[in-house]
C-alpha cells in the first residue's frame, strides 16, 4: 500500500519539469518509463511497482496497453515523424505482479502515410506477456 508521502513523490516525479515530449511526458514518467531503439525496433521499459495493479493483484492491462502504443509511436517517430493511432489490439496471454516488463515494437508494413506496427511485452525471464498489433496515420 503506497502511503500519502510516497503517493505525493510519485506525482511530483511525474510532473517533473513539466516537458511534453517523445521519451518524456506526464505518463511515462508515471509509470517510469525508457524509451531505447535498435535499429527498426523501439523498447519501452519499466518495473512493475504494487500502484500499477489491478483488484486482483496483477499489473493493469490499461498500463501494458499504453506501454505497448508508446513503443510503436516512438518507433514511428523515430523513423517518419509523428503519428495518431487509427486502431490497436491488445492480447494479454500472462499476469505479470513484479519485474522488468519490455515492449519491443516493430514494423509490419509501411505505407505513405498509414503504417501497421505491433509489439510484444515479455517479463522479466522473456516469455511473451502480451502482443499488440495497430494502425497508424502519420500525422
Amino acid at each position: 500500500m503506497m502511503d500519502e508521502s510516497q503517493a505525493q513523490e510519485l506525482i511530483k516525479a511525474a510532473i517533473g519539469d513539466g516537458r511534453h515530449e517523445f521519451g518524456s511526458f506526464f505518463l511515462s514518467r508515471l509509470f517510469g518509463m525508457t524509451v531505447s531503439y535498435e535499429e527498426d525496433a523501439c523498447i519501452v521499459a519499466f518495473e512493475v511497482k504494487p500502484f500499477m495493479y489491478n483488484p486482483q493483484g496483477s499489473l493493469h492491462g490499461g498500463v501494458l496497453a499504453t506501454a505497448l502504443d508508446i513503443s510503436m509511436g516512438h518507433l514511428l517517430k523515430q523513423h517518419f515523424g509523428a503519428g495518431a493511432t487509427l486502431e490497436m489490439k491488445v492480447q494479454y496471454f500472462a499476469p505479470v505482479s513484479s519485474g522488468v516488463v519490455k515492449c519491443l515494437s516493430s514494423f509490419l508494413k509501411k505505407g505513405r502515410k498509414t503504417f501497421f506496427l505491433q509489439s510484444f511485452a515479455k517479463d522479466g525471464a522473456g516469455e511473451t506477456i502480451a502482443h499488440a498489433t495497430s494502425t497508424w496515420k502519420q500525422l
